[in-house]
Protein backbone atom coordinates (compact mmCIF):
# COMPACT_ATOMS: atom_id res chain seq x y z
CA UNK A 1 0.00 0.00 0.00
CA UNK A 2 1.21 3.91 -1.07
CA UNK A 3 1.99 5.74 1.80
CA UNK A 4 -0.26 8.26 1.22
CA UNK A 5 -2.90 5.94 1.23
CA UNK A 6 -1.89 4.05 4.36
CA UNK A 7 -1.80 7.76 6.01
CA UNK A 8 -5.25 8.04 4.42
CA UNK A 9 -6.55 5.27 6.34
CA UNK A 10 -4.49 5.87 9.27
CA UNK A 11 -6.56 8.90 9.41
CA UNK A 12 -10.10 8.08 8.01
CA UNK A 13 -9.62 4.90 11.36
CA UNK A 14 -8.48 7.75 14.18
CA UNK A 15 -11.98 9.82 12.79
CA UNK A 16 -13.95 6.42 13.24
CA UNK A 17 -12.83 6.17 16.30
CA UNK A 18 -13.36 9.86 17.58
CA UNK A 19 -16.42 9.93 15.77
CA UNK A 20 -17.86 6.61 17.59
CA UNK A 21 -16.17 7.96 21.45
CA UNK A 22 -18.12 11.61 20.02
CA UNK A 23 -21.74 9.81 19.43
CA UNK A 24 -23.55 10.76 22.70
CA UNK A 25 -21.66 13.73 23.32
CA UNK A 26 -23.26 14.94 19.71
CA UNK A 27 -26.67 13.48 20.39
CA UNK A 28 -27.16 15.54 23.21
CA UNK A 29 -25.97 18.27 21.55
CA UNK A 30 -28.49 18.00 19.09
CA UNK A 31 -30.99 17.55 21.46
CA UNK A 32 -30.24 20.70 23.70
CA UNK A 33 -29.93 22.85 20.38
CA UNK A 34 -33.62 21.38 18.99
CA UNK A 35 -35.23 22.63 23.05
CA UNK A 36 -33.03 25.93 22.40
CA UNK A 37 -34.47 26.64 19.19
CA UNK A 38 -37.55 24.57 17.82
CA UNK A 39 -40.51 25.77 19.88
CA UNK A 40 -42.57 22.63 18.65
CA UNK A 41 -40.02 20.72 20.21
CA UNK A 42 -39.96 22.36 23.75
CA UNK A 43 -43.70 21.85 23.30
CA UNK A 44 -44.41 18.26 22.80
CA UNK A 45 -44.81 16.05 25.78
CA UNK A 46 -41.94 13.98 27.14
CA UNK A 47 -42.95 10.79 25.32
CA UNK A 48 -42.89 12.70 21.67
CA UNK A 49 -39.67 14.00 23.51
CA UNK A 50 -37.69 10.93 24.16
CA UNK A 51 -38.54 9.23 20.27
CA UNK A 52 -36.90 12.22 19.08
CA UNK A 53 -33.72 11.88 21.14
CA UNK A 54 -33.92 8.33 19.85
CA UNK A 55 -34.09 9.20 16.45
CA UNK A 56 -31.42 11.83 16.51
CA UNK A 57 -28.83 9.06 18.13
CA UNK A 58 -30.01 6.71 15.74
CA UNK A 59 -29.00 9.55 12.49
CA UNK A 60 -25.63 10.08 14.13
CA UNK A 61 -24.74 6.14 14.64
CA UNK A 62 -26.27 5.15 11.00
CA UNK A 63 -23.70 8.45 9.96
CA UNK A 64 -20.77 6.53 11.89
CA UNK A 65 -21.91 3.24 10.20
CA UNK A 66 -22.12 4.62 7.07
CA UNK A 67 -18.64 6.92 7.11
CA UNK A 68 -16.95 3.13 7.99
CA UNK A 69 -18.04 1.42 4.97
CA UNK A 70 -19.64 4.39 2.25
CA UNK A 71 -18.80 2.29 -0.50
CA UNK A 72 -22.22 -0.51 1.21
CA UNK A 73 -25.45 0.27 0.10
CA UNK A 74 -27.18 1.62 3.86
CA UNK A 75 -30.88 1.69 4.32
CA UNK A 76 -30.85 4.72 6.04
CA UNK A 77 -34.68 5.54 6.45
CA UNK A 78 -34.58 1.37 8.10
CA UNK A 79 -31.74 2.68 10.33
CA UNK A 80 -32.59 6.16 11.05
CA UNK A 81 -36.66 6.21 11.56
CA UNK A 82 -37.05 2.70 12.46
CA UNK A 83 -36.30 3.76 16.07
CA UNK A 84 -39.54 5.45 16.47
CA UNK A 85 -43.14 4.09 16.37
CA UNK A 86 -45.25 4.91 13.25
CA UNK A 87 -47.15 6.88 15.21
CA UNK A 88 -44.42 9.85 15.19
CA UNK A 89 -45.19 10.34 12.06
CA UNK A 90 -48.83 11.59 12.79
CA UNK A 91 -47.36 13.75 16.00
CA UNK A 92 -44.66 15.54 13.85
CA UNK A 93 -44.85 17.24 10.46
CA UNK A 94 -42.79 16.50 7.31
CA UNK A 95 -41.49 20.31 8.41
CA UNK A 96 -40.94 19.59 11.66
CA UNK A 97 -38.86 16.47 11.10
CA UNK A 98 -36.90 18.59 8.06
CA UNK A 99 -35.95 20.74 10.70
CA UNK A 100 -35.34 18.35 13.30
CA UNK A 101 -32.63 16.98 10.54
CA UNK A 102 -31.34 19.87 9.91
CA UNK A 103 -30.15 21.00 13.82
CA UNK A 104 -28.64 17.47 13.67
CA UNK A 105 -26.85 17.61 10.73
CA UNK A 106 -25.77 21.18 12.11
CA UNK A 107 -24.54 19.99 15.44
CA UNK A 108 -22.41 17.66 13.88
CA UNK A 109 -20.42 19.67 10.99
CA UNK A 110 -20.27 22.21 13.91
CA UNK A 111 -18.05 19.54 15.38
CA UNK A 112 -16.34 18.09 12.35
CA UNK A 113 -12.92 20.40 13.33
CA UNK A 114 -13.08 18.46 16.72
CA UNK A 115 -14.04 14.65 15.87
CA UNK A 116 -12.07 14.17 12.52
CA UNK A 117 -8.47 13.35 13.35
CA UNK A 118 -6.00 15.68 11.72
CA UNK A 119 -5.95 15.98 8.04
CA UNK A 120 -9.24 14.37 7.63
CA UNK A 121 -11.66 16.89 7.95
CA UNK A 122 -12.60 17.67 4.50
CA UNK A 123 -13.30 13.60 4.23
CA UNK A 124 -15.17 13.74 7.13
CA UNK A 125 -17.29 17.02 5.83
CA UNK A 126 -18.13 15.70 2.55
CA UNK A 127 -19.05 12.62 4.22
CA UNK A 128 -21.31 14.51 6.02
CA UNK A 129 -22.82 16.46 3.05
CA UNK A 130 -23.76 13.00 0.94
CA UNK A 131 -24.99 11.79 4.05
CA UNK A 132 -27.16 14.76 4.30
CA UNK A 133 -28.44 14.21 1.28
CA UNK A 134 -29.58 10.75 1.58
CA UNK A 135 -31.02 11.38 5.16
CA UNK A 136 -33.20 14.12 3.01
CA UNK A 137 -34.41 11.66 0.54
CA UNK A 138 -35.09 9.40 3.49
CA UNK A 139 -37.27 11.37 5.55
CA UNK A 140 -39.09 12.01 2.27
CA UNK A 141 -39.73 8.40 1.61
CA UNK A 142 -40.85 7.43 5.01
CA UNK A 143 -43.61 10.14 4.94
CA UNK A 144 -44.58 9.71 1.54
CA UNK A 145 -44.96 6.10 2.42
CA UNK A 146 -47.05 7.26 5.73
CA UNK A 147 -48.90 9.22 3.54
CA UNK A 148 -49.68 6.49 1.09
CA UNK A 149 -50.76 4.10 4.01
CA UNK A 150 -52.86 6.76 6.30
CA UNK A 151 -54.80 7.24 2.49
CA UNK A 152 -55.69 3.96 1.94
CA UNK A 153 -56.58 3.39 5.60
CA UNK A 154 -58.68 6.49 5.23
CA UNK A 155 -60.48 5.05 2.01
CA UNK A 156 -61.33 1.86 3.47
CA UNK A 157 -62.94 3.53 6.90
CA UNK A 158 -64.78 6.09 4.67
CA UNK A 159 -66.32 3.46 2.56
CA UNK A 160 -66.98 1.13 6.17
CA UNK A 161 -69.30 4.34 7.03
CA UNK A 162 -70.86 5.25 3.59
CA UNK A 163 -72.09 1.54 3.13
CA UNK A 164 -72.76 1.90 7.17
CA UNK A 165 -75.23 4.52 6.29
CA UNK A 166 -76.78 3.34 2.80
CA UNK A 167 -77.61 -0.22 4.52
CA UNK A 168 -79.00 1.72 7.31
CA UNK A 169 -76.51 -0.05 9.78
CA UNK A 170 -75.21 2.76 11.03
CA UNK A 171 -74.11 2.84 14.70
CA UNK A 172 -72.12 4.40 17.36
CA UNK A 173 -69.11 2.59 15.65
CA UNK A 174 -69.83 4.77 12.31
CA UNK A 175 -70.03 7.66 14.31
CA UNK A 176 -66.53 7.12 15.82
CA UNK A 177 -64.83 6.05 12.35
CA UNK A 178 -66.27 10.00 10.23
CA UNK A 179 -64.94 11.50 13.46
CA UNK A 180 -61.70 10.48 12.95
CA UNK A 181 -61.70 11.12 8.78
CA UNK A 182 -62.33 14.84 10.04
CA UNK A 183 -66.67 14.82 10.51
CA UNK A 184 -67.57 16.93 12.42
CA UNK A 185 -71.43 16.52 13.30
CA UNK A 186 -73.08 19.56 11.15
CA UNK A 187 -76.51 19.80 11.80
CA UNK A 188 -78.00 19.51 8.28
CA UNK A 189 -77.19 16.48 6.71
CA UNK A 190 -78.51 14.51 3.49
CA UNK A 191 -77.47 11.53 1.28
CA UNK A 192 -76.41 12.21 -2.57
CA UNK A 193 -76.97 9.14 -4.50
CA UNK A 194 -76.42 8.41 -8.61
CA UNK A 195 -74.54 6.47 -11.09
CA UNK A 196 -70.50 6.29 -10.57
CA UNK A 197 -68.30 7.20 -14.04
CA UNK A 198 -66.42 4.45 -14.96
CA UNK A 199 -62.59 4.51 -14.57
CA UNK A 200 -60.64 5.32 -11.41
CA UNK A 201 -62.84 5.66 -8.30
CA UNK A 202 -59.91 7.16 -6.47
CA UNK A 203 -59.83 10.15 -9.11
CA UNK A 204 -63.88 9.81 -8.45
CA UNK A 205 -64.06 10.29 -4.75
CA UNK A 206 -61.32 13.24 -5.20
CA UNK A 207 -63.60 15.16 -7.57
CA UNK A 208 -66.44 15.03 -5.01
CA UNK A 209 -63.71 16.32 -2.37
CA UNK A 210 -62.60 19.44 -4.37
CA UNK A 211 -66.12 19.79 -5.39
CA UNK A 212 -67.01 20.08 -1.17
CA UNK A 213 -64.24 22.17 -0.80
CA UNK A 214 -65.37 24.68 -3.06
CA UNK A 215 -69.15 24.34 -1.79
CA UNK A 216 -67.91 24.79 1.79
CA UNK A 217 -69.46 21.40 2.36
CA UNK A 218 -68.28 18.25 4.19
CA UNK A 219 -68.61 15.58 2.67
CA UNK A 220 -68.34 11.54 3.40
CA UNK A 221 -68.35 9.68 -0.14
CA UNK A 222 -67.67 6.04 -1.71
CA UNK A 223 -68.00 4.39 -4.81
CA UNK A 224 -70.54 1.01 -3.95
CA UNK A 225 -70.54 -1.18 -6.77
CA UNK A 226 -72.08 0.85 -9.52
CA UNK A 227 -73.47 3.79 -7.56
CA UNK A 228 -71.63 7.09 -6.16
CA UNK A 229 -72.85 8.08 -2.87
CA UNK A 230 -72.16 11.36 -1.21
CA UNK A 231 -72.91 12.35 2.50
CA UNK A 232 -73.04 16.00 2.45
CA UNK A 233 -73.28 18.05 5.57
CA UNK A 234 -73.50 21.64 6.48
CA UNK A 235 -76.44 22.92 4.20
CA UNK A 236 -80.32 22.75 4.96
CA UNK A 237 -80.84 22.87 0.52
CA UNK A 238 -79.94 19.10 -0.35
CA UNK A 239 -80.76 20.04 -3.69
CA UNK A 240 -78.69 23.03 -3.41
CA UNK A 241 -75.87 20.35 -2.04
CA UNK A 242 -76.28 18.10 -5.13
CA UNK A 243 -76.05 20.75 -7.53
CA UNK A 244 -72.58 21.91 -6.54
CA UNK A 245 -71.94 18.23 -6.08
CA UNK A 246 -73.10 17.06 -9.62
CA UNK A 247 -70.34 17.26 -11.49
CA UNK A 248 -68.75 14.19 -10.85
CA UNK A 249 -71.15 11.73 -11.33
CA UNK A 250 -71.91 9.76 -14.47
CA UNK A 251 -74.91 10.52 -16.91
CA UNK A 252 -77.85 9.49 -15.52
CA UNK A 253 -80.59 10.68 -12.70
CA UNK A 254 -79.12 11.97 -9.34
CA UNK A 255 -81.41 11.74 -6.61
CA UNK A 256 -81.17 13.66 -3.14
CA UNK A 257 -82.59 12.51 0.16
CA UNK A 258 -84.41 14.65 2.87
CA UNK A 259 -82.09 16.48 5.29
CA UNK A 260 -81.67 14.73 8.29
CA UNK A 261 -80.28 16.43 11.91
CA UNK A 262 -76.78 13.77 12.07
CA UNK A 263 -75.37 10.77 10.61
CA UNK A 264 -76.90 8.28 12.23
CA UNK A 265 -80.56 9.77 11.04
CA UNK A 266 -78.75 9.65 7.77
CA UNK A 267 -80.10 6.05 7.03
CA UNK A 268 -83.11 7.57 5.97
CA UNK A 269 -82.36 10.20 3.86
CA UNK A 270 -79.91 7.41 2.18
CA UNK A 271 -83.09 5.20 1.78
CA UNK A 272 -85.20 7.68 0.13
CA UNK A 273 -82.39 8.59 -2.14
CA UNK A 274 -81.80 4.86 -3.37
CA UNK A 275 -85.62 4.55 -3.33
CA UNK A 276 -85.88 7.41 -5.41
CA UNK A 277 -83.14 6.23 -7.62
CA UNK A 278 -84.65 3.04 -8.55
CA UNK A 279 -87.47 4.33 -9.42
CA UNK A 280 -86.27 7.40 -11.69
CA UNK A 281 -87.12 5.36 -14.95
CA UNK A 282 -90.54 5.71 -14.23
CA UNK A 283 -90.11 9.84 -14.94
CA UNK A 284 -87.83 9.98 -17.58
CA UNK A 285 -88.16 13.75 -17.36
CA UNK A 286 -87.31 14.46 -13.71
CA UNK A 287 -84.57 17.41 -13.28
CA UNK A 288 -81.18 16.15 -12.79
CA UNK A 289 -80.56 16.49 -9.79
CA UNK A 290 -84.26 15.66 -8.21
CA UNK A 291 -85.48 15.47 -4.78
CA UNK A 292 -86.24 12.35 -3.40
CA UNK A 293 -89.77 13.88 -2.01
CA UNK A 294 -90.51 14.85 -5.88
CA UNK A 295 -90.40 10.77 -6.71
CA UNK A 296 -92.89 9.75 -3.67
CA UNK A 297 -95.57 8.35 -6.40
CA UNK A 298 -92.91 6.36 -8.60
CA UNK A 299 -91.27 5.34 -5.32
CA UNK A 300 -95.00 4.56 -3.96
CA UNK A 301 -95.52 2.57 -7.37
CA UNK A 302 -92.43 0.48 -6.95
CA UNK A 303 -93.00 -0.71 -3.69
CA UNK A 304 -91.36 1.71 -1.03
CA UNK A 305 -93.85 1.59 2.03
CA UNK A 306 -92.10 4.50 3.15
CA UNK A 307 -92.95 6.69 0.21
CA UNK A 308 -96.94 5.31 0.35
CA UNK A 309 -97.07 5.83 4.40
CA UNK A 310 -95.31 9.69 3.60
CA UNK A 311 -98.17 10.14 0.96
CA UNK A 312 -100.99 8.92 2.90
CA UNK A 313 -99.85 11.08 6.35
CA UNK A 314 -98.83 14.24 4.64
CA UNK A 315 -101.66 14.13 2.07
CA UNK A 316 -104.51 11.87 2.52
CA UNK A 317 -104.57 12.07 6.34
CA UNK A 318 -104.65 16.20 6.77
CA UNK A 319 -107.29 16.52 3.65
CA UNK A 320 -109.44 13.92 5.36
CA UNK A 321 -109.31 15.38 9.29
CA UNK A 322 -109.81 19.09 7.22
CA UNK A 323 -113.16 18.03 6.04
CA UNK A 324 -115.02 15.75 3.80
CA UNK A 325 -115.51 18.69 1.17
CA UNK A 326 -111.50 18.80 0.44
CA UNK A 327 -111.33 15.52 -0.16
CA UNK A 328 -114.44 15.22 -2.55
CA UNK A 329 -113.29 18.67 -4.04
CA UNK A 330 -110.03 16.95 -5.13
CA UNK A 331 -111.49 14.29 -6.44
CA UNK A 332 -113.84 15.80 -8.50
CA UNK A 333 -111.45 18.34 -9.91
CA UNK A 334 -108.93 15.43 -10.86
CA UNK A 335 -111.86 13.42 -12.12
CA UNK A 336 -112.90 16.23 -14.40
CA UNK A 337 -109.39 16.57 -16.07
CA UNK A 338 -108.62 19.67 -13.90
CA UNK A 339 -111.66 22.02 -15.00
CA UNK A 340 -113.16 24.19 -12.53
CA UNK A 341 -116.51 24.42 -14.19
CA UNK A 342 -116.53 20.79 -14.54
CA UNK A 343 -116.46 20.44 -10.97
CA UNK A 344 -118.53 23.24 -9.74
CA UNK A 345 -121.21 21.28 -12.66
CA UNK A 346 -120.79 18.20 -10.46
CA UNK A 347 -120.38 19.31 -6.97
CA UNK A 348 -123.58 21.58 -7.66
CA UNK A 349 -121.48 24.66 -6.53
CA UNK A 350 -120.10 27.04 -8.25
CA UNK A 351 -116.95 27.58 -9.35
CA UNK A 352 -115.55 30.27 -7.17
CA UNK A 353 -116.16 28.03 -4.56
CA UNK A 354 -114.24 25.13 -6.47
CA UNK A 355 -111.37 27.34 -6.41
CA UNK A 356 -111.48 28.19 -2.77
CA UNK A 357 -111.20 24.73 -2.15
CA UNK A 358 -108.51 23.61 -4.11
CA UNK A 359 -106.50 26.46 -2.84
CA UNK A 360 -107.13 25.39 0.85
CA UNK A 361 -106.36 22.00 -0.62
CA UNK A 362 -102.57 23.73 -1.73
CA UNK A 363 -102.14 25.08 1.93
CA UNK A 364 -103.61 21.77 3.60
CA UNK A 365 -100.69 19.73 1.31
CA UNK A 366 -98.01 22.22 -0.47
CA UNK A 367 -99.01 20.42 -3.17
CA UNK A 368 -100.88 22.42 -5.61
CA UNK A 369 -104.09 20.46 -7.72
CA UNK A 370 -103.15 22.76 -10.68
CA UNK A 371 -100.08 21.74 -11.37
CA UNK A 372 -99.53 18.57 -13.63
CA UNK A 373 -97.05 17.12 -11.77
CA UNK A 374 -98.40 17.96 -8.14
CA UNK A 375 -102.06 16.52 -9.26
CA UNK A 376 -100.35 13.68 -9.98
CA UNK A 377 -99.15 13.00 -6.96
CA UNK A 378 -102.22 14.27 -4.88
CA UNK A 379 -103.96 11.37 -6.88
CA UNK A 380 -101.41 8.63 -5.72
CA UNK A 381 -102.34 9.81 -2.26
CA UNK A 382 -106.04 9.46 -2.65
CA UNK A 383 -105.77 5.94 -4.36
CA UNK A 384 -103.77 4.93 -1.55
CA UNK A 385 -105.66 6.41 0.96
CA UNK A 386 -108.80 5.29 -0.04
CA UNK A 387 -106.79 1.69 -0.58
CA UNK A 388 -105.55 1.72 3.21
CA UNK A 389 -109.38 3.04 4.76
CA UNK A 390 -110.66 0.09 2.97
CA UNK A 391 -108.43 -2.19 4.63
CA UNK A 392 -109.42 -1.06 7.60
CA UNK A 393 -112.80 -1.65 7.43
CA UNK A 394 -114.12 -4.84 8.45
Amino acid sequence: MPESDAKDAHAHAATLRRLEQSAGHLAANAIARMDETLPWYRAMPPENRSWIGLVAQAGIAAFTEWFRHPEASQAISTDVFGTAPRELTRAISLRQTVEMVRTTIEVMESAINEVAAPGDEATLREALLVYAREIAFATAQVYAQAAEARGAWDARLESLVVNAVLSGEADEGALSRAAALGWSSPEHVAVIVGTAPTGDSELTVEAIRRAARHAKLQVLTGVLGKRLVVIAGGSDDPLRSAKDLIGPFAPGPVVAGPVVGDLLSATRSAAAASAGLKACAAWPDAPRPVLSDDLLPERAMAGDCTARDQLVEEIYRPLEEAGSALLETLSVYLEQASSLEGAARMLFVHPNTVRYRLRRVTDVTGWSPSDVRSAFTLRIALILGRLLNGERQP
